[in-house]
């Protein structure tokens, strides 16, 4: 079976409806489409479509035989696990069951979650333990539904490699709990991007392909392209680098 090659939904036009989405994806030739469950209200409101609608989006999905395998769940980013305010953890736990609902009914099978312990708030000791604690638990509720979790590599430093995310999944010990890297993050922090994607390479779900600039002060370095350089030498095993 050849690599599958698909678009993040936010890189179509925000306006279209679900049936144009898929349209345009065929006619790009993509495989598959990853939704996006933002911090914006009216993408969380997916999570509570009621039956007619997943029926619908269902539906139309089939009929364009463009899939919908995975979710970026960056809903957590204003409402974290590791957060010091226990309301905000027992929200991001509401939207972890909410995400696993709705995957179980329209066929999601791998949910990418933000790797941060904290985005507007002071990563701590505190955040970091509260953070283990509700992966954990995210991971013990996936299971349950049989949807898989892959943490993203960030744009920040608490998970800016896999070796980051090996030293967690130490802690969370689960099948159901794998990593879903961003070369465009692994090689803006400088790292030696082919050892760390064959460091994870026994858990990696899928890999976010993109161009890049090195993170600096300026951040204004040359380009790190996916599609050349060491990197191009364990892609293919994943994606296909270009489609013409």
């Amino acid at each position: 079976m050849k690599p599958r090659l698909g678009i993040y939904e936010k890189a179509l036009p925000a306006a279209l409806d679900w049936p144009k989405r898929f349209e345009m994806a065929a006619g790009l030739a993509f495989d598959f489409i990853e939704i996006s469950v933002d911090e914006s209200p009216e993408r969380q409101a997916r999570l509570r479509w009621n039956r007619g609608q997943r029926l619908a989006f269902v539906a139309d999905k089939i009929n364009s035989g463009i899939d919908v395998p995975s979710m970026c769940l960056s809903a957590h980013r204003s409402h974290p696990f590791g957060s010091v305010n226990r309301d905000t953890r027992l929200k991001a736990r509401e939207l972890m069951l909410d995400a696993l609902d709705f995957a179980s009914h329209v066929g999601i099978r791998n949910i990418q979650l933000a790797g941060y312990d904290v985005y507007y708030e002071s990563s701590s000791a505190q955040t970091r333990e509260y953070f283990i604690e509700g992966i954990n638990w995210a991971v013990a509720e996936a299971a349950k539904a049989q949807v898989m979790l892959s943490m993203e590599i960030m744009d920040t430093a608490f998970m800016s490699n896999i070796s980051r995310w090996l030293d967690l999944e130490r802690k969370v010990c689960s099948p159901w709990f794998c990593v879903y890297p961003d070369v465009g993050n692994l090689s803006a922090w400088q790292n030696d991007v082919p050892e760390e994607l064959r460091k994870g390479i026994h858990k990696i779900t899928a890999i976010h392909l993109k161009d890049t600039q090195p993170v600096s002060h300026a951040s204004l370095g040359s380009s790190a392209m996916c599609h050349s350089g060491p990197a191009a030498s364990i892609l293919p095993r994943y994606f296909v680098r270009s489609r013409r």
